[in-house]
């Protein structure tokens, strides 16, 4: 995919290049280019996966996962009938075993039915990318809080656009294009992270910038890292948060 992409890229560099140096064309076919030609990827039908998406959770099992305390091993929480698992309270976050750079991230998730807590403590979790930056899962129905820590929002850092949930207990759908931040040899930034988030179908993160990591008291902080998993948040307060359908394309 990254090859393809900076075939692509170069491609239009030189035609650029060349388009400046050039007459323009009298003809349609001296605009009209044949190669490379992009690969071909099959989309997946209702939320499934594309033909080209690595599955991180189907239903079946937790073997893309591990827990994140101590040295890992089997992620601690619970996978229900439906096809659905469930933060395991207090049991910790769970993150991949994979690690991943710039990403296309589907994950669908709800909160329970039944309402418990209010503010930061009524079904709170997060989808951090790279395990640093934090898209905020929370439900939001007749539950104000902050708003750069409500549902969908880049926590402490970007107020989402809109608040696009569903009725409480039903499912939410999370498409989020990731772009890591870039850094040289000193660990200085020199492109910064962006993150763009359709929360139900709806634009709510449109291609922010990243400040730098998640943190809930103080500043974002800059510190120079590669690829890295994507971690799933155990808020503790009952949260009972439940996700489903997880995959990713790497871009």
């Amino acid at each position: 995919m990254k090859s393809t992409k900076l075939a692509l890229l170069l491609f239009l560099f030189v035609s650029m290049g060349a388009f400046a140096q050039q007459e323009e064309p009298t003809k349609p076919e001296a605009t009209e280019f044949y190669e490379p030609v992009p690969p071909v990827v099959t989309p997946g039908k209702n939320g499934s996966a594309p033909s080209d998406a690595i599955v991180l959770f189907d239903g079946s099992n937790l073997d893309a996962w591990e827990s994140t305390r101590g040295e890992g091993g089997a992620a601690p929480w619970t996978i229900n009938k439906d096809g659905s698992m469930t933060v395991a309270n207090r049991t910790g976050d769970i993150r991949t075993k994979q690690s991943f750079g710039d990403v296309q991230l589907h994950i669908e998730w709800s909160s329970p039915k039944k309402v418990m807590g209010s503010n930061q403590s009524r079904a709170n979790s997060g989808v951090f990318l790279q395990e640093r930056y934090e898209v905020q899962v929370l439900d939001n129905n007749d539950n104000p809080t902050y708003v750069n820590g409500q549902v969908g929002s880049i926590y402490k850092q970007a107020i989402p656009l809109a608040m696009a949930s569903v009725p409480t207990g039903e499912w939410n759908s999370y498409d989020i294009i990731y772009h890591a931040p870039k850094f040289d040899a000193l660990g200085r930034v020199t492109k910064k992270g962006t993150i763009t988030v359709l929360h139900n179908g709806v634009l709510i993160q449109d291609h922010h910038k990243i400040l730098g990591t998640t943190e809930y008291i103080g500043w974002p902080k800059n510190i120079r890292h590669g690829k890295a998993p994507i971690r799933l948040q155990d808020h503790g307060d009952n949260s009972r948060v439940s996700y489903r359908n997880i995959w990713v394309r790497e871009l």
